[in-house]
């Protein structure tokens, strides 16, 4: 069995044009659908166009918050270097690793090693993280190198194991004193 959509249209149609108010006079039901519809279709093209200006307001803003993000984010930040030629990065992590907690050890070897990776790249040594970075380095032009590869396995191992991992202050001292190594023969701090 099929349902006649055209004869459901024409039903909709007709009583429309008021053939199904046999109580109301025919025509006075359709002037007052007549100018319902005619405010229907006036709300709507004020509604379009107010949502169109918003939709123009809202791209033009877009395309500002883009184009200060793009000079915000493709400037080239380079840390300043303070008294005693060692850089505020530097420091921070040196009061990381004076710190009391296992936890702020743990953040000063993982921000020595994020800068050791930044430091690398900056010397042109390729390599998507520390590792592979490292791999690409030749001993014989990093005497430092050995002292990399073993600060690198303890964050590792911090990364790997987190808060499972035993840091012992001393552990955290001699692994920042290696990064310190490195970073003073690449001339970083």
């Amino acid at each position: 069995m099929q349902a006649n959509v055209e004869y459901f249209y024409r039903l909709f149609y007709e009583c429309i044009r008021g053939s199904c108010y046999v109580s109301m006079p025919t025509s006075g039901v359709s002037a007052w659908l007549a100018n319902l519809w005619l405010w229907i279709i006036i709300v709507g093209y004020v509604l379009s166009i107010i949502g169109l200006f918003l939709i123009v307001y809202t791209m033009m803003r877009l395309f500002e918050l883009r184009e200060r993000e793009e000079k915000f984010y493709s400037t080239v930040l380079v840390s300043g270097e303070v008294a005693g030629n060692k850089s505020q990065r530097w420091q921070h992590i040196e009061a990381l690793i004076d710190g009391t907690t296992a936890s702020e050890w743990r953040e000063a070897i993982i921000e020595a090693d994020i800068m050791l990776d930044d430091v690398l790249a900056q010397q042109g040594y390729i390599g998507d993280g520390v590792g592979d970075r490292l791999k690409s380095v030749e001993p014989a032009n990093l005497a430092t190198l050995q002292d990399a590869w073993e600060a690198h396995k303890v964050r590792n191992q911090i990364a790997h194991q987190g808060s499972a991992f035993d840091l012992t202050e001393a552990l955290a001292r001699r692994t920042i004193a290696r990064y310190a190594a490195v970073f003073k023969e690449l001339g970083a701090i």
